[in-house]
């Protein structure tokens, strides 16, 4: 089940000696009847990463971010966190970092997902 389609962002990537090629990047929620799935980032309809999470009551777990190494360097990782910090927030939900990438960018940031964010004592 797709629960949501959006987040698009589009950028222009300017190769020396050649002309502007027009590069799009699309998020997708997928959750299935157990509300555990992916958050999914295509580049030109291919698929470059994902994000394992699961949704139980007003708390939103992220386990895994994934970016295809032909992706590394293009900040997709960063693409997939805004949306799941987006769609925590349209939900009203509370994201778990279990991710250590997640985790760390949450760490590093703690005002800016202040909102987000439950933490545990650690």
């Amino acid at each position: 089940m797709v629960l949501n389609l959006f987040n698009i962002k589009n950028k222009f990537n300017f190769k020396a000696g050649s002309t502007k090629e027009y590069i799009m990047e699309r998020t997708e929620v997928v959750l299935n009847e157990t509300n555990r799935g992916e958050i999914f980032l295509f580049s030109d309809d291919k698929k470059a990463g994902k994000m394992d999470i699961s949704v139980k009551g007003s708390t939103l777990k992220v386990y895994h971010t994934e970016v295809d190494e032909v992706y590394n360097g293009r900040g997709f990782a960063r693409i997939l966190l805004d949306k799941l910090v987006a769609y925590a927030r349209e939900n009203s939900l509370k994201i778990i970092p279990l991710c250590p990438y997640v985790h760390g960018q949450f760490k590093r940031r703690p005002e800016e997902y202040a909102d987000v964010w439950l933490k545990n004592d650690e």
